[in-house]
Formats: C-alpha cells, structure tokens, sequence
C-alpha cells in the first residue's frame, strides 16, 4: 500500500487511448482521427497536465471479421504500439509509456530490444502490456500460425518474460555486457544482447487476465494489473485472491498495482450526469450496433430480426464462426438465458437489453461524486488506481483532468506533482533485482 503523508491511500491514474471498441462515440463531432499522431499527442499530453501515471495503448493483430466482413469499428486501423510510444517519448516527460505486445506471436530477443530502447528514449518510463493468444484467425498473420493450444499460452508467456528479464539482466548495472544463454521448452537461444541496461532496469511488466491461469501469471511475474473489476464487491474479491497469492513468489503487496479499466460521465449534477450517460450508451447501442452484439452471444445471423422486438427464441451455437478476431463468450448458451430473464422481467427489446447488459459507464456524476466514489473505491481495496477509458478520440479525457483530478487532491488522494522521473517511481514500485 502506498500512502501520502496524512495516510491515505494514494490512487493511481493511467489513460487508455480509446482505440477501436465499442466505448469509442464515432457520431459525436468531437470524435477525431484513431491515426493521426495529433490524436495520441493530444491525450497523452493530457494525461500527462493531469498528472497521470502511464498512457496505455491496446493492440489488435488482426482486424476483426463478423459474418465474413471486416467488423465496422476495425475499419480504422490499428497502428503499432511501440512505434507511437517511441514518437509519444519525445512530446512528454514523465508520462509513462505502456505498450500492449503479444507474447504469442513476438519473439524474446526482438521484442526485449524494442522495450529496452523505448525505455532509454525516454529516460526510464516504458511498460510492457504482457497478452497472449490462442485465436488461429489471427494466427494466420504470422509463420506459425494459431498454434498454441490455449491451456499452453500462459506457459510460453511466463518463459517469454523471464526470457527477456535475462536478456535486460546481460548487462550490468555498471554498463558492462555478458553473454546470456537460455534453453527451454519455448525458446533455445544464446548470444550477446545489443542494448545496455536501461533506466528502470525492467520495464514496468503489465497483465491483463481474469483466468486462474491469469491471476497466477500475474501474481508471480507482473507489477500491474489491468483487471476488468470496476464494481466494489467484485474488485475486492479480485484484489485479495490475487494479492494473497504475492507472498509464495517472496512479493509484499505493494509490489502489484491492480487497476481496473473503467469509464466515466461527467455533468454538472448527478441527474444530469446520467441524462448524458443514458446518451452516450444509446449512440454506443445503435439499432445495428444491438444485433451485432446479438450475433457475438447467439453466434447465428439474426439480420432479420428487429432491434425494436423480443430477444430470439432459438438457443446460440456454441461452435459459431461467426465472429472472428473477438474473445469468445464463455458460455453463450447461459448468457443468453440471463438476457431473456432480464428482458422479459423489465419487458426490454433487443437494443434496450443490449444496452441494459453491456458496457455500462462504471463511474457517473459530478466531478464530487465520481472523485468520491474512486476515492472509496482504492481505500477499501477495490482497486490500487484506475486506467480510464474515455469514450471520445482524442479530447474526452480533457474534462476529467480539468474537474475530477483538482477534487483528488483536495482529498490528499492523489499528487500535486510527479516526484520521480521514472514510471517505476511514479507506481512507488520496487527497483529490479539485478540477476547477473
């Protein structure tokens, strides 16, 4: 736990750069480029005036396809993450710079590089976005294919990353290289690493994944934690099962920062508040919008159906091609049946169910009442911070930084100014042990 003076519970802020999902509101006006640079500039630059510990950029390997086309909100393009960070490093200071990489289809030495040189460029603030994958859609890209069986992603990911904590380890602290050799079961390779130790010794190692599988992952090898858990109940039972595991890999609970992604409506009261949120979920939900999600859960072509009427009566195909590209529901054939209880409960139609049961705003208010609401949330271990995802590209972060974080400060909740230089000191994360 990291606490101010007067102790408090510090919260950490992180900004997701919206990208391409189903948050992003591509009507509003205000909506500008997923590429231009100016876009990533612009929020990164806020995040930074606001304070803020790192700028988070998702990755997409493949566009996404829905019944053989290319999926709507993919149609803008994906750019590569280190490659804007790298540009990102040179309009900030001491923003931290975190990049989403897939450790299933990268391979240690190159990417161990491309992560050590980021963190020089910018003097100490990068971060590694540890995901994994066993889609063979979008395997296709790459030599060898969807290869990986999902039971074994985690695996190749946990020998990835101490792969490349070797290779950041062949140097010394004292600028001196030595040959690293490494041999098992995913990767046999040997030689001289190229990059001296950078900075922060490790970049700051990311993870998101709710599976046991993940929540070992993370617990033994990861320093943050990007967690779906925005409710209270549920963020505290994710923080005290994944932090109790810390303590069999010799790790103190401050060692891990778990941080929800969350959103969030601001409005002048709180009814207005949720007049704008109620808003923005229906310009999220449009008519078309609500059958795609439809087909994602039933796994069938519902074109025919009415956005305005009754939820199908026919169950999903559990074994659908449908959708491509997108993580698969767990259990389609559950999910639908609480769809249909709860839209036969409160007589919803097919938009109104999806909009009832999707993506609700996790935090909407006045800036009062969410800067309360994150305030509680981190001091009674719901979470560590939040990485806020706005719902405009690339200026719906500016209001947050303008309203919300002023009020944190007040509460003695969160800086006044950054006190380090590099995104491990920003976390108040331990420095690396070097293992020469």
């Amino acid at each position: 736990m990291s606490t101010s003076e007067g102790g408090r519970k510090q919260i950490r802020l992180a900004a997701h750069f919206p990208g391409v999902n189903s948050t992003t509101v591509w009507a509003d006006p205000r909506s500008g480029s997923q590429i231009d640079f100016s876009s990533f500039e612009h929020l990164a630059r806020t995040a930074e005036r606001g304070l803020f510990d790192f700028f988070f950029l998702a990755e997409g390997l493949r566009l996404r396809e829905h019944a053989g086309r290319i999926h709507d909100l993919d149609v803008v393009g994906r750019p590569e993450s280190i490659t804007v960070l790298n540009a990102l490093a040179a309009v900030t200071d001491r923003l931290g710079l975190a990049a989403t990489v897939n450790a299933t289809f990268n391979e240690p030495y190159d990417l161990a590089r491309r992560l050590a040189s980021l963190d020089h460029l910018s003097a100490g603030r990068a971060a590694w976005n540890v995901v994994t994958s066993s889609d063979a859609f979008t395997g296709e890209n790459f030599r060898r294919g969807g290869y990986l069986d999902r039971a074994d992603r985690y695996t190749r990911a946990a020998e990835f990353l101490a792969t490349a904590r070797e290779l950041w380890d062949s140097w010394s602290p004292d600028g001196a290289p030595r040959p690293f050799a490494h041999s098992g079961p995913q990767f046999r390779i040997g030689g001289e690493f190229t990059v001296p130790r950078s900075p922060q010794g490790h970049p700051v190692v990311i993870q998101a994944g709710d599976s046991p599988e993940g929540r070992e992952f993370a617990a033994s090898s990861a320093d943050v934690v990007f967690t779906r858990h925005s409710t209270p109940e549920a963020g505290r039972e994710f923080y005290a099962d994944v932090k109790g595991r810390l303590a069999r890999y010799g790790r103190a609970p401050g060692d891990l920062k778990i941080m929800p992604g969350v959103t969030y409506v601001l409005g002048d009261t709180d009814a207005d508040a949720h007049e704008r949120a109620a808003g923005i979920r229906r310009q999220q939900v449009s008519p078309q919008n609500a059958i795609l999600a439809l087909e994602q859960i039933w796994g069938r072509d519902l074109s025919g159906y009415d956005p305005n009427g009754p939820l199908p009566a026919i169950d999903p195909d559990p074994d659908s091609a449908l959708v491509q590209g997108r993580v698969r529901v767990a259990d389609p054939v559950a999910v639908a049946r609480r769809w249909r209880a709860l839209s036969e409960a409160k007589g919803l139609s097919i938009r109104q169910t999806v909009i009832e049961s999707s993506g609700r705003q996790s935090f909407v208010g006045s800036p009062a009442t969410v800067a309360a609401a994150l305030a509680e949330h981190v001091a009674t271990d719901a979470a560590d911070g939040f990485i806020l995802v706005p719902h405009l590209t690339p200026g719906g972060l500016d209001e947050f930084v303008d309203r919300v974080v002023p009020l944190l400060q007040e509460r003695g909740v969160f800086r006044t100014d950054y006190s380090g230089t590099t995104l491990r000191s920003h976390l108040g994360l331990p420095e690396p042990v070097w293992k020469g």
